[in-house]
């Protein structure tokens, strides 16, 4: 498709990622798919790894940072008896444990324990860095470095057996920075031995579960049947609509004026209630700003998507 039918269009496409491709490789076939220069995406998945994806098109590139904190949701499965360099099935086996003796009350018993906020020790195929390095970049040279565990909530680690007694299949709801394949790791250590993690499928950011979610391939031809795209026409989500988890609060004039000026507002006058962020909208629903609290009841731009010219 052209460039021109798609020039400039801001809003967001749920992916359901194929198993082989990178998120960056999402990316870029959206990139040219929707003719868009600024595309981005919410939260990496691994190559192997398959499921749910945000990618934002246009200046909802910038709102994309309230989607990576939403709780992220996982279904997987544990291997007992073996830990690799990856702690997943895509690296090699470093030490191998004998662990015949799990049974299914031990092996809940053990993830209820890695359940709640706990520290957890990131991964050396991480893309955190230290000292100005990656880790993966690290982990390529063949060089293991130092971590600081980094605190993580795990909302709920359920295990269920399979035919194999030494696999079991989880199902994970954690904060934004969990890694599961370390929750696998700790798992296997908890238990005695060692364990790894395949077949990693994100089931859910938030509200955007793999329901909504289509492969690129779907998505392909969902808009070749499109003579026109637009925001709010499938497979595009809404800016609004993509922010909808955060709480609209629907504001008339001249309030959209003080927004585009970029104004801090008064939370009371607004009707902004809870915590925040908050998605501030227009009566047509056309995502204006997102606002942050502060200390007091003046509320804050964080991001504004129509500014004043």
């Amino acid at each position: 498709m052209s460039a021109a039918k798609s020039e400039g269009i801001s809003g967001l496409v749920v992916v359901d990622k194929e198993a082989g491709l990178t998120s960056h490789d999402v990316v870029s076939r959206c990139r040219r798919l929707f003719g868009q220069r600024r595309v981005g995406h919410a939260g990496t998945l691994d190559p192997d790894a398959t499921g749910v994806l945000l990618v934002g098109l246009g200046r909802f590139t910038r709102g994309l940072r309230f989607l990576t904190e939403l709780e992220k949701c996982y279904s997987a499965e544990v291997v007992f008896g073996a830990s690799t360099s990856s702690q997943d099935s895509s690296g090699t086996v470093i030490e191998s444990f004998v662990m015949e003796d799990l049974s299914p009350a031990m092996v809940q018993a053990a993830a209820d324990k890695l359940t709640g906020p706990i520290m957890q020790i990131p991964p050396m195929v991480s893309a955190i860095r230290v000292d100005g390095r990656r880790l993966h970049e690290l982990a390529r040279e063949g060089k293991e470095v130092e971590r600081q565990p980094r605190p993580v909530k795990v909302t709920s680690f359920a295990t269920e057996p399979t035919d194999d007694p030494l696999v079991y299949g989880i199902k994970v709801s954690c904060s934004s920075g969990t890694y599961v394949r370390t929750l696998a790791h700790d798992l296997g250590i908890a238990l005695g031995g060692g364990a790894h993690l395949r077949n990693l499928r994100r089931t859910a950011i938030g509200a955007f579960d793999e329901t909504r979610a289509e492969t690129l391939a779907v998505i392909e031809a969902r808009v070749d049947a499109t003579p026109i795209l637009a925001a709010g026409t499938p497979p595009i989500l809404s800016p609004a609509e993509a922010l909808r988890e955060l709480g609209w609060v629907v504001v008339d004039a001249p309030v959209p004026e003080y927004i585009s000026n970029g104004r801090p507002l008064d939370r009371v006058a607004i009707g902004a209630s809870g915590p925040g962020p908050w998605a501030i909208v227009d009566r047509d629903h056309e995502l204006l700003a997102v606002y942050e609290a502060t200390e007091t009841d003046r509320i804050k731009p964080a991001v504004v998507f129509h500014a004043a010219t």
